[in-house]
């Protein structure tokens, strides 16, 4: 669990007091995530999730919150914000800047089949459609700007061969920008633990903090790359075009984006590998942190390499 500011039920309830929200009955971390610290609480009026952003800014903080209330009110589940007695989104609380969402149903899969896969491309459709009239404006905050400061960051840590994949893709990726490709809000972290289903069905989408103003095929490459591959990376082809099919009944892909498909899929790999390797070699002091094997995402990085236009597609 992934606690870094520890709050009491004493504190908590103080907290509340600036909320229309009942009185606190219950107080658990959430067993989950490594940017945020996270707690189900329970009140006498609901069920909600409190976070306390760790690393956000108050500056940062109206694009994130904005835009899930935004895709809230659009008809997307995702998580609302809850206001306090002032109009606010969220305010301080031990020190960190902090908003209490509501608690959507459902549980995340492990295991998702083709028919979970396409729910999930006509929702993530769903939510680059809505974005189109959000108003709020942040570049993606792991895009390639990103990818530079963290990589001379890790390269100390990495082996020969590492360091020259990490090197070559970073090449790669900037001799090869599309400027031609829709853009719009993407969620950037659509993985299967931020995805909650009720039986067949979608029941929520949550943890919008990696969320910017980014390609569009970017984000469905970043969600492919989690929700249709086998363990050792590989692109699973049934879950893998079922995805993108749905996806693009909802918003059709368009010329320029069939042609970037092989390169957004490496864009991704190299995200997540790079993020990995930052959790990984230069954690944050916190209590209970879970930082995941930055291994995974190499293997699929170098996949995707060697797939070059073999890429699946609609």
């Amino acid at each position: 669990m992934s606690v870094f500011t520890p709050v009491t039920p004493e504190q908590l309830s103080i907290w509340l007091k600036h909320y229309r929200l009942g009185t606190l009955l219950r107080l658990q971390g959430i067993a989950a995530g490594i940017e945020n610290t996270n707690y189900f609480v329970d009140t006498s009026d609901g069920s909600y999730v409190l976070t306390l952003f760790e690393k956000l800014t108050p500056v940062e903080l109206p694009f994130y919150l904005g835009l899930m209330s935004h895709l809230a009110q659009h008809g997307i589940p995702s998580p609302a914000p809850a206001t306090d007695l002032q109009g606010r989104l969220f305010s301080e609380l031990n020190g960190k800047p902090a908003a209490l969402m509501s608690r959507l149903p459902g549980k995340a899969l492990t295991a998702p089949a083709p028919a979970h896969c396409a729910e999930v491309g006509a929702m993530l459709a769903a939510i680059h459609l809505a974005g189109r009239s959000y108003a709020g404006s942040l570049d993606n905050p792991r895009g390639p700007r990103w990818w530079a400061l963290a990589a001379r960051e890790v390269s100390p840590f990495l082996d020969a061969a590492r360091a020259a994949l990490l090197a070559a893709e970073l090449e790669f990726q900037a001799q090869h920008r599309r400027e031609d490709l829709p853009r719009g809000a993407v969620h950037a972290d659509l993985f299967r633990d931020n995805v909650l289903f009720t039986g067949a069905r979608i029941g929520g989408v949550i943890d919008f903090y990696f969320a910017g103003i980014d390609w569009l095929l970017f984000d469905v490459a970043v969600t492919l790359n989690d929700w249709c591959v086998h363990a050792g990376g590989e692109i699973d082809a049934p879950r893998a075009e079922a995805l993108l099919a749905a996806y693009h009944a909802r918003r059709p892909f368009t010329q320029a984006e069939h042609e970037a498909w092989p390169l957004m899929l490496r864009a991704a790999a190299l995200r997540f590998w790079l993020s990995r390797l930052y959790d990984f070699y230069l954690p944050r002091p916190g209590e209970l942190v879970h930082a995941h094997d930055p291994e995974h995402f190499r293997r699929i990085l170098e996949l995707r390499v060697a797939l070059a236009d073999g890429a699946p597609w609609v």
